[in-house]
C-alpha cells in the first residue's frame, strides 16, 4: 500500500460509532469482564488493555501508523524522543556493556550516551560517522548496541547505513538508527539492513510543535538476530519480573515486548493519549509536508552557499557536498529534509546573525511548520567544550536551520538582511 494512504488509514478500524477521527481514549485504566480475563490479560494469554502505563488504545493505533510506515513489526510509543533512544539501549545492555555510537550525534544524545549511560555502568564508544571502518576496533563481546543517525542534526551529515549494518551484523550486534529528521517519507532504513529505529515525535511528526513524544520500531525477523545470540542473554533466559517469559519464543516482536514489559513497565515514560492522537494527526500529512521542507531547504541552500558572508554550507542535496552522494543513495526522490546547517566566521558573527533574523523564529526544535534558527554553540551544546563540540561537526559559527513551509523566497530575504544588516 502507498506510504500517503498508510498514513492515512494503517492501524485503525473504525468502532461501533463510525468514527472518522481515531478517538481519544484519556483513561487511565480498563475495567476487566472477570479475574479470569484479568488473570489472562497480565499471563499475555490473551491481548487486551490493562493499564494506560502499558497499552492505549489511541497510542496503539499511533503505533501500528508509524509501524507501517517505516515498514516495520512493532512499534513502542514513548514519553519523548530520548526515552526511546534510552529505551533502545536499555533493551539490550547492563552495566558491564558498552554501546558503539557516531560521533556526529544530536546534542542531548551525545549527553546522554557518553555522560548519563556512564552512571549506568555502560560505556559508550564513538566512530566518525564517516569512518565506519572505526568501529571494528571498538567491538568486544560487551557490545550491544551500534548507534546513528540517518541524517545527523546539526551537522548533517549522511550516514553509509550499509556499510554499518554489514559490521553490525558480522558481529550479531542489534543496530539502532535515529531517523527523526529523514522521517520515513525519506529515508527507510530497514531496507538497508538496521534493527531498530527510534524517532522524536516532537518533530516532522507532528509537524507544528505541539507535543513531545517518541517512537522505536522493531524489524520484522529480529528474532533471529536475537535467539540463542550470547550477546543477549535477556531475550533467551527466562525472565523472572514476568512469569518466567523468554521474549525469543513469543509471537510478538521480541526487542519491542521486553521494552515494553520491563522498561516501561518500570520506567514508566508513557506517551499520554492526547499526544499519541496529535501524532496520528501529523502523520496524516506528513508525506506531503516533507517534499515542500525540502524543496525549500533545497532553496536556501543554494542562496547561502553563493552569499560572501557564508564560509560553508551543510547541506547533502548541494551536489559538491560530500554527503551528496550517500543521500542520492538513501534518501527517496532526491529529497533532504528540511534541516540544514551553515558556518560563519566566528561565534560573535553567528550570535548577530542570529539576533537579526525576524520571520525566523530563535527556536531549539525543528521540523516544525514554521522555519527556526538555532546558534548551537551557545544552545544545545554548549554543555560540551570546543574540542567535544567540533567531533561531533559543531563550529562555533554554526548555524542550523530548520526550514518551514513559508515562501522560500520569503525566507531568503529575511536571511538576505540578517547577514548584510
Amino acid at each position: 500500500m502507498n506510504q500517503q494512504t498508510l498514513a492515512l488509514h494503517a492501524g485503525y478500524e473504525k468502532d461501533s460509532q463510525g468514527t472518522m477521527v481515531v478517538p481519544i481514549y484519556q483513561t487511565t485504566a480498563y475495567e476487566f469482564e472477570n479475574t479470569g480475563h484479568a488473570a489472562d490479560l497480565f499471563a499475555l494469554k490473551e491481548t487486551g488493555n490493562i493499564y494506560t502505563r502499558l497499552n492505549n488504545p489511541t497510542t496503539d493505533v499511533f503505533e501500528k501508523r508509524f509501524t507501517a510506515m517505516e515498514g516495520g513489526t512493532a512499534a513502542l510509543a514513548t514519553a519523548s524522543g530520548m526515552a526511546a533512544i534510552f529505551y533502545a539501549f536499555a533493551n539490550a545492555a547492563e552495566a558491564g556493556d558498552n554501546v558503539v555510537c557516531a560521533g556526529q550525534l544530536y546534542g542531548g544524545t551525545l549527553t546522554q550516551t557518553a555522560h548519563t549511560l556512564k552512571r549506568f555502568g555502560i560505556e559508550a564508544r564513538f566512530f566518525d560517522v564517516h569512518k565506519p571502518e572505526e568501529i571494528e576496533s571498538l567491538v568486544d563481546d560487551n557490545t550491544k548496541v551500534i548507534f546513528f543517525e540517518t541524517l545527523t542534526n546539526p551537522s548533517i551529515d549522511v550516514a553509509d547505513i550499509e556499510a554499518i549494518t554489514a559490521i553490525a551484523n558480522r558481529h550479531g550486534i542489534v543496530t539502532v538508527v535515529d531517523n527523526t529528521v529523514a522521517t520515513p517519507v525519506i529515508c527507510q532504513p530497514f531496507r538497508h539492513g538496521v534493527d531498530v529505529v527510534v524517532h522524536s515525535a516532537s518533530k516532522y511528526t507532528t509537524g507544528q510543535g505541539l507535543a513531545i513524544g517518541g517512537i522505536m520500531v522493531e524489524r520484522e525477523g529480529l528474532v533471529e538476530k536475537l535467539k540463542d545470540n550470547p550477546r543477549y542473554r535477556q531475550f533467551n533466559e527466562p525472565d523472572e519480573s514476568y512469569h518466567g517469559l523468554v521474549y525469543v519464543q513469543m509471537p510478538q516482536a521480541p526487542y519491542t515486548l521486553r521494552a515494553r514489559l520491563a522498561l516501561l513497565r518500570d520506567l514508566g515514560a508513557v506517551v499520554s493519549p492526547f499526544n499519541s492522537w496529535l501524532f496520528i494527526q501529523g502523520l496524516e500529512t506528513l508525506p506531503i509536508r516533507m517534499p515542500v521542507h525540502s524543496q525549500n531547504a533545497q532553496k536556501i541552500a543554494e542562496f547561502l552557499a553563493g552569499h560572501p558572508r557564508v564560509c560553508k554550507v551543510n547541506y547533502p542535496g548541494l551536489p559538491d557536498n560530500p554527503n551528496h552522494a550517500m543521500a542520492m543513495k538513501y534518501f527517496k526522490e532526491g529529497m533532504c529534509s528540511g534541516l540544514l546547517s551553515f558556518e560563519l566566521e566566528d561565534f560573535e558573527t553567528a550570535k548577530r546573525v542570529v539576533d537579526r533574523v525576524k520571520l525566523f523564529s530563535l527556536v531549539v526544535n525543528i521540523g516544525d511548520s514554521k522555519s527556526i534558527i538555532t546558534h548551537p554553540a551557545s544552545t544545545t551544546h554548549q554543555q560540551l567544550n570546543e574540542a567535544e563540540m567540533r567531533a561531533c561537526g559543531v563550529h562555533p559559527g554554526l548555524i542550523r536551520l530548520s526550514i518551514g513551509l513559508e515562501s522560500a523566497e520569503d525566507l531568503i530575504a529575511d536571511l538576505q538582511q540578517a547577514l548584510e544588516g
